[in-house]
């Protein structure tokens, strides 16, 4: 046995990679404890602790963050049409931060020197792992044993994971043939496959898309205040929820019968190298569409055009794993000034897939009705389109007269 070398606090799952790295840590001399983060998971927790506890964790801890990350990651999000190369929605990004800003809580608690992670050597999580705990314990120290030559040199791959999960009786759900690991949290559910044509039904929440009720797709009722939600109501039954959380399960259950939310991608991992994908997030995307909905019937133009940069901005930084850095911190504070008018009712229907958009209402409306009327005239004299006409076309002149120019003196 190794000499003894403190105590660190392990980010555990109770899967494959974190349940063998508990013994490992243990042989290398570490006293380990555990800590399960119920991020929204469909996980039996109690038998997680005890299978942690047989397999030698000094003590174990099972912290239900679900609330907070619906409020302080997700609907800032929200907030920011948070979109990573167009289409995802970010569900893992958001959830490391939260889970490691606890891992680092617990750490301080019991006096650890030392944090340690499952995350490979070749993804995003060891990132946004490791950035979280360092910005907010400078004085911490990570294990990361797939970054250990002494660790990978040994298992070069599952199959020799496996076997050392056999001897040490260690049980597991998967098989060398699974060619497919798995991410679970509240915003959804993630899959990455190392090939690219891999069969993927299997793997989302409600498997092969079916349809709850084609006749009669559910109809709800979202209102937003600031740019968060603050209440669900499906018109057709009268259902309601208004705690954050409670809506959010609320908006996963409705759209996830109906296939919302569902993507296979290929993307740039922060990195450097590309990977596939495959993603389902229906209160995410159920969201999101809503938002922008309501962004664009309440916000001014100008003021919208520099919050797109400043989402495309914030989608990177999350999405790389600095969400506690100066510079996220003051794109977070930026897009919530943006949301101040951000508040309205949105009226949608999902289906096969889809959110439609039905209709929209708010106080802070922009819309005027009888200036974009082309029955009444309003507040506008539509002789002045005219020179507008004439001062933007000013710049096309020149640039075409001049362009003329140079054509005629090459053909010369």
């Amino acid at each position: 046995m190794a000499q003894p070398k403190g105590t660190v606090v392990l980010a555990y799952s109770g899967g494959l990679d974190t349940s063998c790295i508990l013994v490992w840590l243990k042989e290398e001399g570490y006293t380990v404890i555990a800590y399960l983060a119920n991020i929204g998971q469909k996980e039996d927790f109690e038998a997680a602790r005890k299978k942690a506890l047989a397999l030698g964790a000094k003590k174990v801890y099972i912290e239900d963050i679900s609330k907070e990350f619906v409020e302080e990651f997700i609907w800032p999000a929200v907030q920011a049409n948070a979109l990573y190369e167009d289409r995802y929605l970010l569900g893992t990004a958001l959830a490391r931060p939260c889970i490691a800003r606890k891992l680092v809580q617990i750490a301080q608690r019991e006096g650890a020197q030392y944090v340690a992670h499952g995350a490979t050597g070749k993804g995003n999580d060891q990132v946004r792992f490791e950035l979280t705990c360092y910005a907010l314990c400078p004085n911490i120290k990570v294990v990361a044993p797939w970054r250990l030559p002494e660790f990978y040199q040994r298992f070069p791959g599952r199959r020799e994971l496996m076997d050392y999960a056999k001897k040490h009786g260690i049980p597991v759900p998967v098989t060398p043939q699974t060619p497919w690991s798995m991410d679970e949290n509240l915003m959804h559910i993630s899959s990455y496959l190392s090939h690219l044509f891999t069969a993927y039904r299997v793997m989302f929440r409600g498997g092969i898309l079916t349809l709850a009720d084609p006749a009669h797709p559910p109809s709800l009722s979202l209102p937003s205040s600031a740019g968060v939600p603050v209440k669900v109501t499906n018109v057709g039954d009268g259902a309601s929820r208004v705690e954050a959380l409670e809506l959010f399960v609320y908006l996963n259950e409705i759209a996830g019968k109906h296939g919302v939310g569902r993507i296979d991608i290929v993307e740039n991992r922060f990195v450097g190298m590309k990977s596939r994908g495959i993603y389902e997030t229906p209160a995410g995307t159920i969201l999101y569409h809503a938002h922008l909905d309501i962004e664009a019937f309440t916000m001014d133009r100008e003021v919208r055009k520099i919050k797109q940069g400043l989402s495309l901005k914030f989608s990177e930084l999350v999405y790389n794993g600095f969400w506690h850095s100066p510079e996220g911190e003051f794109v977070r504070q930026c897009i919530g000034r943006s949301q101040e008018g951000v508040t309205g009712t949105v009226r949608l229907s999902v289906f096969k897939g889809q959110v439609y958009i039905l209709g929209r209402e708010s106080p802070r409306s922009l819309y005027n009705e009888e200036l974009v009327s082309m029955n009444v005239q309003g507040d506008y004299e539509p002789a002045d389109a005219t020179g507008f006409i004439n001062i933007n076309s000013l710049r096309l002149k020149e640039y075409h007269r001049l362009q003329s120019k140079v054509t005629l003196k090459q053909d010369e």
